[in-house]
């Protein structure tokens, strides 16, 4: 069974940071691209950042752009987003997701708010 499970949100203050980590189980992680998706209070979701499967290819929405960062280990089958300097339209619940022949999986999210 393929899962993704989302950890690692919370509530920071502006300015923080916060890591989060996507488990992953069910499949060859090695093998995949993986993303990571927000969707704020009212609004639509809105793609992050993506990585390829080495890990040497990363791209990042201009919103984030030299705030964020992702990586993964693929020992461990965990994709992570290093998010510094956070501000409060930072809030939203974080996916990750990775695309399986012609699926997409999602985890259930992990909150982050950001508020003094």
């Amino acid at each position: 069974e393929v899962q993704l499970v989302e950890s690692g949100g919370g509530v920071v203050q502006p300015g923080g940071s916060l890591r989060l980590s996507c488990a992953t189980s069910g499949f060859t992680f090695s093998s995949y691209d993986f993303s990571w998706v927000r969707q704020a209070p009212g609004k639509g979701p809105e793609w992050v950042s993506s990585i390829n499967p080495s890990g040497a290819g990363t791209w990042y929405a201009d919103s984030v752009k030299g705030r964020f960062t992702i990586s993964r280990d693929n020992a461990k089958n965990t994709v992570y987003l290093q998010m510094n300097s956070l501000k409060p339209e930072d809030t939203a619940v974080y996916y990750c997701n990775t695309g399986l022949g012609s699926s997409t999986y999602w985890g259930q999210g992990t909150q982050v708010t950001v508020s003094s």
